[in-house]
């Protein structure tokens, strides 16, 4: 598979002092990656940079070969999707509206929707199972609706990368398991390069393939997730002890903290 991040030496700070510290990687096509560490490791911020919502960094980043700096923003978005946190409306936009928002890097100029955004819309909205959801207004939607809609929007986009800022931190388990469901089905299915953060590493064992551990804006630890989650590294990234198992279905670890 070839290599569609590669990074050297980044280095950022939004101050004088930097979030990102020396980030040397490569992402290749097609692979589920975690990001995950402690409040202020910089992982959010990274996730911004592979996005291009954030620049000023010293260091290069490279997306499929050319630098992300040359990439347009219409180009950009035409091959990179971000889903955030949460995501709030101040007009009362319906759900469908909100979904065929992400064909707006497709339209070459045209103002109005055609029946090849509607095609597209449709599907991703059927594949989040959010279609029943078309005709409400989004700010009415629960938390766990919202998200579908926002990842509907995002695959609308058709993209070839989804970047996944804590796309389930406030969800129950139940939707947490949902949403990654559908991610984990896109990457298998489509080879879609899943980028998530996460401070939840169970759940990021059950479904990424490669995790990546931070700590104060440097990488402490790379690899398949049971290779990461060890009593020692969890440990360097999060300052707690823990006692790691296999997981009875065989994907993967989990850990239960003991102190």
């Amino acid at each position: 598979m070839s290599c569609i991040f590669h990074l050297n030496n980044l280095v950022f700070g939004y101050t004088s002092t930097p979030v990102l510290r020396n980030i040397s990687t490569e992402i290749t096509a097609g692979e589920f990656v975690a990001l995950v560490g402690p409040n202020g490791a910089g992982k959010s911020t990274l996730l911004k940079v592979l996005a291009g919502l954030v620049r000023g960094y010293s260091g290069s980043v490279e997306f499929s070969g050319k630098s992300l700096s040359r990439w347009n923003s219409r180009e950009l978005a035409r091959r990179i999707a971000f889903v955030p946190q949460e995501t709030h409306m101040v007009f009362p936009f319906t759900a469908g509206e909100i979904v065929m928002m992400g064909r707006l890097p497709h339209r070459a100029g045209a103002v109005f929707d055609n029946p090849r955004d509607a095609e597209w819309a449709g599907e991703a909205m059927a594949l989040t199972d959010t279609a029943a959801l078309a005709s409400k207004v989004f700010n009415h939607l629960s938390g766990g609706e919202r998200q579908r809609v926002v990842l509907a929007s995002a695959l609308a986009q058709d993209p070839q990368v989804l970047l996944l800022d804590e796309p389930t931190v406030y969800l129950d388990l139940k939707h947490q398991m949902q949403f990654y469901d559908i991610v984990e089905r896109l990457n298998a299915e489509r080879g879609m390069t899943i980028i998530s953060v996460t401070h939840d590493v169970n759940l990021a064992a059950r479904y990424a393939r490669r995790m990546m551990a931070m700590r104060a804006g440097s990488f402490i630890a790379d690899g398949p997730p049971g290779e990461v989650l060890t009593p020692q590294h969890l440990y360097d990234i999060f300052e707690i002890t823990a006692a790691v198992f296999q997981r009875p279905d065989g994907r993967g670890s989990y850990i239960i903290p003991t102190a």
